[in-house]
């Protein structure tokens, strides 16, 4: 691949675009491009680099973002280069085969707060091959450097959206802040947002404040019934890496398909609310 063009898919995934690397890994007889050839499909359809022009990109640029609309996985295109059967429109007269390749498009974990807790959870999300984006308002806690597991956002919190955050049923929402005010306005913030979880971080004491006060703002109470509250597994963990494990398990769990109830009650006394289709639009748990 052009090291150019590989750069400049990094570079917008990190960004958080998404697209769809088209790459020709079959070709015999005559064609416009050779094997390992490739170009990016943006949702738009706008693209960088060429598999050779001609009916054959616009059919597979097509195709490419079906399947970004679609949010499906990778898929295969076949192209025979014949006249007679593209209506006269190629006459190369050889076959090639395009994989096309969704980038972009994993289920996301998105962490409100970048103090320990959400630098270890970005870690362990990223790890466990989630993209990942993290929001803070301070700099000195939300910037590449020191969180260099996916994107960050600083901006205030009622610009987050403007800076590009997109929720969408692969969303994986964690609300760790510094502060029990702060997490309310996020949990304020995210009501009726589409996402297919949606965790609080912090004690039952804390909970029940910040559950209490928005409520009396007029918060709905089943939106919040359906926080994962306290967020993650009863590990008993401490430690901010204890923490990112117990919630990034519980998330991976929701993700699959797991079976939380045997998970939670061996362990936990009163567990937090459980509810295994995750939020509306989102039924099967966000697999």
């Amino acid at each position: 691949m052009d090291r150019d063009l590989l750069n400049l898919i990094h570079d917008e995934l990190l960004e958080g675009w998404i697209g769809v690397l088209c790459t020709v890994t079959g070709s015999e007889g005559s064609t416009p491009r050779e094997l390992g050839a490739s170009m990016w499909v943006r949702p738009d359809g706008s693209i960088a680099g060429t598999i050779g022009g001609g009916i054959l990109e616009y059919e597979v640029i097509k195709k490419a973002t079906a399947l970004l609309g679609a949010r499906s996985g990778p898929a295969i295109h076949r192209a025979r280069l014949r006249e007679e059967e593209s209506d006269g429109e190629s006459v190369c007269g050889g076959d090639m085969i395009v994989l096309m390749e969704p980038l972009g498009v994993e289920a996301e974990v998105v962490i409100f707060g970048a103090g320990h807790v959400g630098k270890a959870l970005a870690e362990a999300a990223n790890a466990a091959g989630f993209s990942v984006t993290v929001w803070d308002e301070r700099e000195d806690y939300a910037n590449a450097g020191e969180i260099p597991f996916g994107r960050v956002i600083t901006c205030p919190l009622g610009e987050v959206f403007e800076r590009g955050l997109e929720l969408d049923d692969r969303s994986y929402v964690v609300v760790a802040t510094r502060g029990h005010s702060l997490d309310a306005e996020v949990l304020r913030l995210l009501e009726g947002k589409p996402m297919a979880y949606l965790g609080l971080m912090g004690s039952r004491k804390k909970i029940a404040h910040v559950r209490k006060s928005l409520m009396e703002r007029g918060v709905s109470e089943e939106y919040l019934d359906r926080v994962f509250q306290p967020v993650g597994l009863p590990l008993r963990a401490e430690t901010p890496g204890e923490i990112a494990a117990s919630i990034i398990s519980e998330i991976i769990a929701v993700h699959r398909g797991g079976d939380l109830e045997t998970l939670r009650s061996p362990y936990a006394k009163e567990p937090g609310p459980f509810f295994p289709n995750g939020f509306p639009g989102n039924e099967g748990g966000g697999g």
